[in-house]
């Protein structure tokens, strides 16, 4: 018996022990519902035909570019104003679209589709060249030439007697009957992507570009997804290349990461049970959505496609001597749904994230008090109990923004109920703890329970909200409060419904809301834990099924919900935020990490999402602050706890079962250091509110990789274990138990000691005093930090830039002007160091109108006299 199945055995006891209760039985009974009402919902999946685009016939032109037409498929490729490609195949359109924010950006006029030397067509634009080739490749390349990335011509796998783009006919390149999609059995080597990065599955020998498929070779069945995987339309995979030395990164959130290394990543937002650790994949949040870095510039490529899919990734190698390089490789699987997609290229990550928060809209700026620290539990008691942890923050002077309520305030765990025999006065408990500054956040479950007499339900059940089945049924699913139904967000009519019962939310006291539980979730004794894939969805009125709406179902969820917050209290900006979603959810709020493991290896898990998920265009997010379940070590805790104030959603969480996250729960030690770092994220709130509107305007997340600026230096590239918290800040958090030092690779430039003052240089590592009473956490120099004084007022903390003009500085402020919606105004700053005198100038001239304070010890050839303000 090996570590796997332990762990399979320890999983078959547990799930022994649930079904014995009554909540185990309806489990049992869902999950048979489930697979009963797929098989009668999906058409199974028989005979297919495979095929490719063919030969090149011709283009039509239109502005920004053209449609390219082939033997068997055609290609529409349009450049915006921005600089974004669009690429669809077979008639596929950018509209509709859960993740663009508005219509589809305007065509740029400029460029146009012209024939190519070699028999294909070109775009050439002022930002980015498309080339098409004869057979269907599609190469992106920089306005010099560079290819970024190469996508070959895709395969697609239809129902035979389906009527597809071609008709199939001798010389059309369908494949016979049983056909299947291409790849190798289990652990075999599979073309285009290298030993190792196999995906499980039956599959068809690949072809080079432009060939047919070959026959398909014996393979090992299908996981267990139910009947009917694929249905309706066509099944596809699209194989890419991009540089031997590119990096990938992005997806959504990743326990593995941030870098993602060879490997299958799985595109179906799921609740892992229990909690997760590094390797557990997919999770709560997935996006096709990848940012790829290389020396040759970064680019994002983002897959508009909601369906059930998978990425395969194998990393390049460069040759040495007069080796060849092996470019790196990514092959995209979704099992229905259109192929189209959006790439962004830009020199820098900063410019691809922007051109990708124009596409998908500006993230939403948070309150100013939701950047302070929060704090949860699943399984207050009662009101007094809230009242003792507030109080308890209040009398050892511990700062405390907000207070989360979960599911153990509800009546029998129902959403939009309040229990009144252990909260009898919510409003005014709420009121009670708003005069200490503190705010209550509620969760939001999707599921209603159903049963006569709830308001929520017969509410829903009389505008016909909720989703059914194929037959006109309610489908029925199980979470915490029982048997439930579930709201169709995919109807605007269901969201306008669901966001004005947000009305008793704030009622009650609330000022922001979590939402949980919504990828969505139906409990299970076996097989998939969510709904039935063949439950009915209206998708904007074009109607579908629950392959297409489950992963976008989060993010409809979140968009219901804001949207209510925003029409019931039109002059404050909501707080929400969402354990699942899609590309898209930026505009509604943030996300966290869900349940993630106590230990270490959680800890370390925590920094990979909050990453990932900024570079899929998230910004705001964190994770659960001594993991959602287990006991940690005070050691363990602390180190969370000092990873988490530098990180945007600040927030301790735990499960009912695990021991409690309150700071003096761990000892007088911990209780110190907990506190100093809670003082130093009160005394970063400017900072982090700047960051917030940076974000919101340019796309930039508050939390970077350290390659953010220098995306070509390689070994900066591979350097997960830190990150920049905006460009002032280096944050190097310890990872592992018992470590007092830690190395910490710095970006090109000079780094400030924060603590100590003393300067380093990079490029370059340095190994740092990492004691339990602080992280090590490092300025760039030249950097303006805007902090809060002792008395609450905002100063400008500089840091000694280097000499010369080179050496100059810069830095932000967001001027606050509350919780509305006002657009503060973004003051900038330079600063220089000359003579050895350090100054700090306004940019567009006029006084400074701050304190400055001017940290950070001077070079020795440098001779610091002062500072001076101009």
């Amino acid at each position: 018996m090996d570590a796997r199945d332990l762990v399979r055995s320890e999983k078959l006891v547990r799930s022994v022990r649930v079904l014995c209760t009554a909540q185990g039985l309806r489990s049992l009974r869902s999950a048979w519902r489930r697979r009963r009402s797929d098989a009668a919902g999906l058409p199974r999946r028989g005979t297919e035909l495979a095929r490719v685009p063919g030969q090149v016939r011709g283009a039509d032109p239109e502005p920004g570019g053209g449609v390219v037409r082939f033997a068997r498929s055609s290609l529409r490729v349009r450049v915006t104003t921005g600089g974004a490609v669009f690429c669809g195949w077979d008639g596929a359109e950018p509209e509709p679209s859960y993740a663009l924010d508005g219509p589809c950006p305007e065509a740029d006029e400029r460029a146009e589709l012209e024939p190519d030397t070699d028999g294909g067509w070109r775009v050439v634009s002022e930002r980015v060249t498309v080339m098409v080739g004869r057979t269907g490749t599609v190469e992106v390349r920089t306005p010099g030439g560079v290819v970024l990335r190469r996508d070959l011509p895709p395969r697609w796998w239809e129902p035979a007697g389906a009527r597809g783009p071609a008709e199939s006919g001798p010389g059309s390149g369908l494949g016979g009957p049983g056909s299947a999609e291409p790849g190798q059995r289990a652990g075999s080597a599979e073309p285009g992507l290298g030993a190792g990065a196999a995906e499980p599955g039956a599959g068809a020998r690949l072809s080079e570009p432009g060939q047919e498929p070959g026959p398909a070779e014996p393979g090992p069945a299908e996981p267990e997804f139910g009947p009917g995987l694929g249905g309706d339309g066509a099944r596809w995979l699209q194989l890419s290349e991009v540089a031997a030395d590119a990096r990938f990164f992005g997806l959504g959130g990743r326990a593995s990461g941030p870098r993602l290394r060879d490997g299958v990543y799985r595109l179906w937002n799921t609740d892992p049970g229990g909690s997760f650790e590094p390797g557990d994949d997919p999770l709560y949040l997935t996006m096709p959505v990848q940012l790829v870095v290389a020396d040759a510039g970064t680019h994002l490529v983002f897959h508009d496609n909601s369906w059930d899919g998978t990425v395969t990734l194998r990393e390049g190698e460069e040759g040495a001597g007069s080796g060849h390089d092996r470019p790196g490789r990514c092959r995209t699987r979704m099992e229905g749904g259109p192929l189209r997609y959006w790439v962004i290229v830009g020199t820098t990550p900063a410019r691809v994230l922007h051109g990708w928060t124009a596409l998908t809209g500006a993230p939403a700026v948070p309150p100013r008090w939701a950047l302070g620290h929060h704090h949860a539990r699943w399984g207050f008691r009662d009101a007094e109990e809230v009242r003792r942890v507030v109080a308890g923050y209040r009398e050892r002077g511990l700062p405390l923004s907000a207070l989360h309520l979960d599911i153990d305030h509800f009546i029998g765990h129902r959403v939009f109920t309040v229990d009144g025999a252990r909260f009898p006065d919510l409003p005014g408990l709420a009121a009670e703890l708003l005069e200490d500054g503190v705010r209550l956040v509620s969760i939001v479950d999707p599921a209603v329970k159903a049963e006569p007499g709830n308001a929520v339900y017969e509410s829903g059940a009389a505008d016909d909200v909720f989703v059914r089945d194929a037959r006109g049924r309610e489908v029925r699913g199980v979470v915490w409060a029982g048997e439930s139904v579930y709201p169709d967000f995919t109807d605007p009519r269901v969201r306008k419904w669901w966001g004005g019962l947000y009305a008793e939310r704030l009622a009650q006291g609330f000022s922001g809301v979590w939402h949980d539980m919504n990828e969505p979730v139906s409990f299970a004794a076996f097989g998939e834990t969510t709904l039935p894939r063949s439950a009915r969805h209206a998708l904007e009125g074009r109607g579908g099924d629950h392959r297409e709406a489950h992963n976008v179902y989060g993010l409809a969820m979140a968009r219901a919900g804001y949207e209510g917050l925003c029409e019931l209290r039109p002059d404050e900006r909501p707080f929400l935020f969402s354990r699942s979603g899609w590309a898209g959810l930026q505009r509604y709020g943030g996300s966290w990490s869900g349940d993630v493991a106590t230990g270490w290896a959680g800890l370390r898990a925590s920094l990979s999402l909050v990453i990932g998920l900024s570079l899929s265009g998230v910004p705001y997010s964190g994770p659960d602050i001594g993991g959602f379940t287990g006991f940690p070590s005070p050691e363990l805790y602390l180190r969370w706890f000092q990873l988490g104030a530098y990180l945007p959603l600040f927030r301790t969480h735990s499960a009912i079962s695990a021991g409690r996250r309150e700071p003096w729960e761990f000892g007088s030690r911990v209780l110190e250091h907990a506190a100093a770092a809670l003082r130093t994220r009160r005394r970063l709130l400017p900072y982090f509110t700047t960051l917030a509107q940076l974000a919101a305007r340019t796309g930039a997340p508050y939390v970077r990789p350290v390659w953010w600026r220098t995306p070509k230096d390689r070994a900066l590239r591979d350097c997960e274990d830190a990150f920049l918290l905006g460009d002032a800040l280096l944050v190097a958090p310890v990872l592992e138990e018992g470590a007092r030092r830690r190395p910490v690779r710095l970006p090109r430039g000079r780094w400030y000691d924060t603590v100590t003052g003393r300067a380093y240089h990079g490029p370059g590592q340095v190994v740092l005093d990492a004691p339990l009473s602080g992280i090590p956490v490092l300025a760039r120099a030249g950097s303006v930090v805007p902090v809060a004084a002792p008395d609450g007022e905002v100063e400008l903390e500089v840091w000694t830039p280097c000499q010369g003009r080179k050496g100059a500085g810069t830095g932000t402020l967001a001027v606050d002007t509350g919780d509305g919606w006002e657009k503060p105004e973004l003051l900038r700053f330079t600063t220089r160091l000359r003579d050895g005198e350090v100054t700090i100038e306004r940019e567009g001239g006029g006084e400074v109108g701050y304190p400055v304070r001017v940290r950070g010890e001077a070079p020795p050839s440098e001779d610091r006299r002062g500072s001076r303000t101009s």
